[in-house]
């Protein structure tokens, strides 16, 4: 029974001893190999790969995947007119030389983003100083990310080598600062408003034009209709007079009577109408009195 201990034990721990000294490396990283601190090998193939167990030796891994350092801060920035503005920016970036990376960086790769980040934002910072605005937001903006490009990989590939690859520099945004923003706003906002007035002053400048001219045209049409009106109208009259008096002329005391009673019509149109006169010696109630009424109708 111990001899059945013993070998399970052994196996367990050679077993052990085997797997501290295999390792598998991915095709996305770099295998270091330490032997007592010291780099023994960089491993860029992946695979499975053997090493002496710890603390013989050791691995590390690094990413060699394209890496992206986007700007962490917004603090602003001085153009060559000394206005304040904000860049966003972003770095696309690699480390192509694992020992040189340890060696000068760091182990991982948040050291080298954290060196890169000072590197690139003080490049900006200098190229930023000798533009204006309205160059950062033409096409010399171009030649702007290249002069920073350039000037980055100046840095990371000097005396000391990052082993680093800057592969691409760019500028996602270009801004004032949140008060000149909010100042250009303010103005922007104010010049609308003015243009609105103005175009609301001349409408209402045109509608009182089309307006006037539309109560001209009125006056001048109801007027027209009037003269047209009172021209038949007066036709009209004319021909009425005309026939009344063809008609009376044939017999005047029809007419006579014709015209008393049309007197009588007007006079007393309503009930409360009182005349004080004398039938006796008045002509006005002639056509009442029984021979006037008499001898009126005639065929």
């Amino acid at each position: 029974m111990n001899r059945i201990g013993f070998w399970i034990s052994s196996l367990l721990v050679a077993f052990a001893l085997l797997s501290s000294t295999v390792f598998v490396v991915d095709q996305r990283q770099f295998g270091v190999v330490y032997a007592l601190g010291q780099i023994k090998e960089v491993i860029t193939e992946p695979g499975l790969h053997f090493k002496l167990p710890p603390p013989l030796q050791n691995v590390n891994y690094i990413d060699k995947r394209l890496l992206t350092l986007d700007s962490p801060d917004t603090e602003p920035m001085l153009t060559a007119e000394k206005q304040r503005v904000v860049i966003d920016w972003y770095v696309r970036w690699r480390i192509s030389d694992p020992q040189a990376y340890i060696r000068n960086v760091g182990l991982d790769e948040k050291s080298g983003a954290n060196q890169l980040n000072r590197v690139v934002r003080n490049a900006f910072q200098e190229e930023i100083n000798k533009h204006t605005v309205k160059e950062l937001l033409s096409l010399k903006r171009e030649a702007l990310m290249d002069d920073v490009k350039r000037a980055v990989l100046e840095v990371v590939k000097g005396s000391k080598p990052w082993g680093v690859d800057v592969v691409d520099v760019r500028i996602s945004r270009a801004d004032y600062v949140d008060a000149i923003t909010e100042s250009v706003y303010r103005r922007m906002e104010a010049e609308r408003k003015r243009v609105a007035n103005e175009l609301r002053s001349t409408g209402g400048a045109e509608g009182e034009k089309i307006r006037a001219d539309a109560e001209r045209q009125r006056d001048v049409t109801v007027a027209n209709a009037y003269r047209e009106a009172q021209k038949i109208k007066g036709q009209g009259d004319a021909q009425a007079a005309r026939i009344y008096a063809e008609s009376f002329g044939k017999d005047p005391q029809f007419a006579q009577f014709y015209r008393s009673l049309e007197s009588y019509k007007t006079t007393f149109a309503t009930k409360s109408d009182v005349m004080v006169l004398d039938p006796g010696s008045s002509d006005f109630f002639k056509a009442m009195r029984g021979a006037g009424a008499g001898a009126a109708p005639r065929k």
